[in-house]
């Protein structure tokens, strides 16, 4: 960095994840006098009054356009995270005749698939359709859906998780179902990320804080059938009909979340929507994936290439040097790169590229790279 040069700060967390600059910028404008005209913030105003219930209306509408939600899909904004999804899927979409299926088919290929069938199976017959294991030390590709083993009774739905943020991997494909079977996906890490066709799912969920605002709101967009097909026993605040029947304000929202998933929106549609999300995704990762693999060896994505997340590069150096991935975390927080350390379950580094990650984040990233393996090869 020049002498008398402000070093640049790029955030490269798997969740919360970066928000966009003008986004940061307008709620700052907006933080104490909302709008420049009401004296108070949103924080402080009635989820019941006019100004909130305009801006989550906006915020879905918005929503809808960018993803071209059909009207027969409803939108919900819901809190408790992807976690609370994993009981809220299997609890809504059971069904509440004993003649309803009741076994569940999970694709998993990772780390928080594997922890959303543990969960499903507090309440359907979980199985495991494929299973995505480590080997010799790298994820292999995810398999086609021809080499699965399905259920052999009907399941009530097929899940699967499209992005993997622990393990780096992506589905580059959508699963297909047939019959009564619904398709479910957690997009937590990729929604927004690239265009799909919301009418082929029965229920797609994503926590916003790393493609679309902050921590604390929980977007389920559900096809609206499903709606009242949930067990007796399914808690009211999980239960996707009422959601949807109070217009997302059974209880008090997550105002703020909603205001800012709003802005992001918005900031998405000015950018040339999702379409052009996918193409800066792919040159992010593109840039990063190329820099890993032309290293010699120094740095190692442990993923086949096919199954590459766009959304989190996972890598290692000199295939897990424990001592030196220490050295590049500190050295690159000092250098304003920061949480590049990997999950703490597998180690290694890990660079999350959401939507709002600049290229100029992933070009410092890949100057510093260069650096440090100058000094350490």
């Amino acid at each position: 960095m020049a002498s008398g040069q402000e070093q640049q700060h790029y955030e490269f967390s798997a969740g919360p994840g970066v928000v966009p600059g003008e986004v940061k910028a307008e709620i700052a404008a907006n933080l104490v006098d909302f709008e420049g005209h009401v004296g108070r913030s949103i924080m402080e105003m009635s989820h019941r009054g006019e100004t909130v219930t305009r801006v989550a209306d906006e915020a879905e509408a918005t929503l809808r356009a960018l993803l071209h939600v059909p009207d027969s899909h409803a939108i919900l904004f819901m809190q408790g995270g992807g976690t609370a999804q994993f009981a809220a899927v299997p609890l809504n979409l059971v069904g509440r005749s004993a003649a309803a299926p009741v076994r569940a088919d999970y694709a998993v290929t990772g780390t928080w698939t594997v922890a959303s069938a543990k969960e499903a199976g507090k309440y359907v017959a979980v199985h495991e359709c494929v299973n995505v294991q480590k080997s010799a030390g790298r994820f292999v590709a995810v398999p086609p859906q021809s080499a699965w083993a399905p259920t052999p009774a009907d399941a009530a739905y097929l899940y699967y998780t499209d992005n993997e943020t622990v393990s780096g991997v992506e589905f580059s494909w959508v699963p297909t179902v047939t019959g009564a079977t619904e398709l479910v996906c957690d997009m937590s890490s990729n929604f927004l990320s690239r265009p799909v066709d919301v009418a082929r799912f029965g229920v797609i969920y994503a926590g916003a804080q790393k493609n679309c605002g902050i921590a604390g709101l929980t977007i389920v967009i559900v096809k609206k059938s499903l709606l009242g097909r949930h067990r007796a026993d399914t808690p009211t605040v999980l239960e996707y009909k009422i959601t949807d029947e109070k217009k997302s304000m059974l209880n008090t929202p997550p105002v703020f979340a909603i205001y800012v998933a709003g802005l992001v929106f918005k900031w998405v549609q000015r950018q040339g929507g999702v379409a052009a999300m996918e193409q800066r995704a792919k040159e992010r990762s593109a840039a990063l994936y190329g820099a890993i693999d032309a290293s010699g060896g120094f740095y190692v994505a442990p993923v086949e290439p096919s199954a590459r997340s766009r959304m989190n590069v996972v890598f290692r150096i000199k295939h897990g040097d424990e001592a030196l991935e220490r050295l590049f975390v500190a050295e690159a927080e000092a250098a304003g790169l920061h949480t590049l350390e990997g999950h703490r379950s597998v180690g290694g580094l890990r660079a999350s590229l959401y939507n709002a990650m600049p290229m100029e984040g992933v070009n410092a990233l890949l100057d510093f790279m260069a650096r440090f393996r100058a000094k350490h090869a």
